[in-house]
């Protein structure tokens, strides 16, 4: 049975600990409902843009959008299918973790998974010939799509065109996908932190390469499938493909140093590639962290009146009020010039009733401070 060759470092603890740190402040940040379904929306646009993107497709992050969103772009036929093709993966990632109803919302501190039990994986080997068959959808034919390749291929950076190295041989896909797949269901295998197992699988598909095509997007999506079915969706309000591809060289540089190593799988030292993995998404988290921190009500005001629902405008006027103490009606003009003052003062009445401020003072000197 193949079995990862990895030290746990100190740069993949340290990254560990900043995963689970940011993982921690994200998962209980009181966001109001826009304010998440706004970052899912972003992340998915990234997600797609960059997983796509990487791999040669010319759509800027802003036709990904409206392609998303049902409208027309100029640009090639299989750029187009592509992003649509991803979109569909991400809903079955979705639909995969909602049912998967033996896995555990629980997360750790450590590196160990012990607390989730010794249950089913929930991700399987018909996963990765799905996840396939939804990346090229339209792009390959049915005969190729969801099915194991019978031909040799190569291994080539598609932003040099360098061939980076040759994959095994085809008719040792099968039993190396198996095996793998019998590995990651293991109790040997769930006792890895799931990152740790998600950047497992990632390198693992991307050197097996059992595809004629669409083996990068295959193995990022199938990573992220395994990090998702273990409680670290993270509100997916994240994209590790743009961490990847923000600086491609080093994706690729990073992947082909594993792969040049000896030749046989189970004797290559993956230790720099999870350092690589696990950087990245701590540094797709910090950047999550900071945005949700600036959208997120005073831990103080939390504790005493729980996950309050307000809208955006509203968010502002609580936000200046926490910086500065209170906000009068001329500063409030300014913070939100866009809008009446009927509709600032209903909002500011509906912080009143929500017991949240406070009015002081006479109508035209009147302040508004944070109870």
């Amino acid at each position: 049975m193949y079995s990862p060759k990895f030290t746990i470092s100190s740069a993949i603890l340290k990254y560990i600990g900043k995963i689970e740190a940011s993982k921690e402040v994200i998962e209980n940040a009181p966001l109001v409902p826009a304010y998440e379904a706004k970052f899912r929306q972003e992340a998915i646009i990234r997600t797609v843009h960059h997983g796509t993107h990487i791999e040669g497709n010319d759509l800027d992050s802003g036709e990904v959008a409206v392609v998303l969103e049902g409208g027309e772009v100029q640009g090639r036929d299989r750029d187009i299918q592509e992003v649509l093709n991803y979109r569909e993966v991400l809903k079955y990632i979705d639909k995969h973790k909602r049912l998967q109803s033996s896995s555990s919302n629980d997360s750790t501190a450590g590196l160990k998974s012990k607390a989730r039990g010794k249950g089913k994986s929930g991700v399987t080997e018909k996963d990765i010939l799905k996840i396939h068959q939804l990346t090229v959808e339209k792009v390959l034919g049915k005969d190729r799509a969801g099915q194991y390749r019978s031909t040799q291929v190569v291994v080539k950076n598609s932003k040099t065109g360098e061939v980076s190295f040759t994959p095994p041989r085809s008719y040792e896909v099968r039993g190396l996908v198996a095996d793998f797949i019998k590995w990651l269901n293991s109790d040997d295998g769930r006792e890895i932190h799931p990152v740790l197992r998600a950047g497992i699988a990632h390198y693992v598909l991307a050197y097996i390469h059992p595809f004629v095509d669409g083996n990068g997007r295959t193995a990022r999506a199938f990573a992220t499938l395994v990090m998702f079915s273990e409680g670290y969706d993270i509100k997916k309000f994240f994209s590790l493909e743009e961490f990847f591809d923000r600086n491609a060289g080093r994706y690729y540089g990073t992947l082909q140093s594993i792969s040049n190593q000896k030749a046989e799988l189970t004797d290559k030292d993956l230790t720099a590639w999870l350092e690589y993995f696990s950087e990245g998404l701590a540094e797709e988290l910090e950047r999550v962290k900071e945005r949700v921190k600036k959208l997120s009500l005073d831990s103080r005001l939390k504790g005493r009146t729980g996950q309050i629902a307000l809208s955006e405008r509203q968010m502002k006027l609580v936000e200046f009020m926490e910086s500065y103490g209170s906000v009068s009606n001329n500063q409030w003009r300014s913070i939100l010039r866009d809008y009446s003052d009927d509709t600032i003062l209903r909002d500011l009445k509906d912080l009143q009733k929500k017991g949240l401020i406070k009015k002081k003072g006479s109508t035209k000197g009147a302040v508004y401070v944070l109870k």
